[in-house]
């Protein structure tokens, strides 16, 4: 094991949008197709970077907001328009909504597919993710050749990562204690919320980024999910 004061987990919930699923790969491809057919010569991987970010503020507004849980897929919505008319990249609503079917083909990082896999001999695989329930359900059957234990969506509580209701929501679902789930993510700030609620945070540091400025700082830190399998499993 990768040290003592982990010896007491069981669980590994993961993040999948961006952590298990490349987002980029799968996106700014696509992206960038929609806007030169629309007459624009932004490319597409700036404009993802753009509408990535932007996606994080519909989440969080819709948080704070709290006029009623939105969906992922929803806010991906919104934040892609945002990003068009922010742009000057004229659209039709039609063409938007065809367009948003492209998260039906997000594909996994391939050492996500490996890891996992590798790690499913000894941990719970649980997926605890901002999708849909019925999305999640679909993406991870079709697109990801590893079976989880359960998959948890934030439609449970009705409320975007990091808010704490997810987190004690897998507590609930898994019937552990919190300290024997690790949550596994490349983003810190759901490594944050996690600990907070907890958790073990195993941080999959894909994008060079750093942690969070808090006391609660990640137990593991690896660049991939080969690295995250090694250092668990030995």
């Amino acid at each position: 094991m990768a040290g003592h004061s982990l010896e007491r987990v069981k669980f590994l919930t993961f993040d999948i949008f961006g952590t298990v699923m490349d987002l980029t790969g799968s996106l700014a491809g696509p992206a960038g197709d929609f806007l030169a057919a629309n007459g624009s010569d932004v490319a597409g991987q700036p404009f993802y970077a753009e509408w990535r970010e932007r996606q994080r503020i519909e989440q969080y507004q819709d948080n704070l907001l709290m006029l009623g849980h939105s969906g992922y897929l929803e806010t991906c919505r919104r934040a892609f328009v945002y990003c068009l008319k922010k742009n000057n990249v004229e659209y039709k609503d039609d063409s938007v909504r065809e367009f948003m079917q492209v998260y039906m083909d997000l594909q996994p990082y391939p050492d996500a597919t490996e890891g996992l896999r590798s790690l499913g001999a000894r941990y719970k695989l649980v997926a605890l993710s901002n999708g849909e329930q019925w999305y999640l359900e679909r993406l991870l059957e079709n697109n990801i050749p590893v079976d989880f234990d359960a998959i948890i969506s934030v439609d449970q509580v009705g409320a975007f990562k990091p808010s704490p209701g997810i987190y004690r929501k897998a507590v609930q679902r898994l019937k552990c204690e919190p300290g024997e789930i690790m949550m596994v993510a490349a983003h810190a700030f759901d490594i944050l919320g996690a600990q907070a609620c907890g958790f073990r945070g195993g941080y999959v540091n894909r994008y060079n980024l750093p942690t969070e400025d808090s006391d609660y700082q990640p137990d593991i830190i690896v660049e991939n999910f080969v690295e995250l399998s090694e250092r668990l499993l030995t």
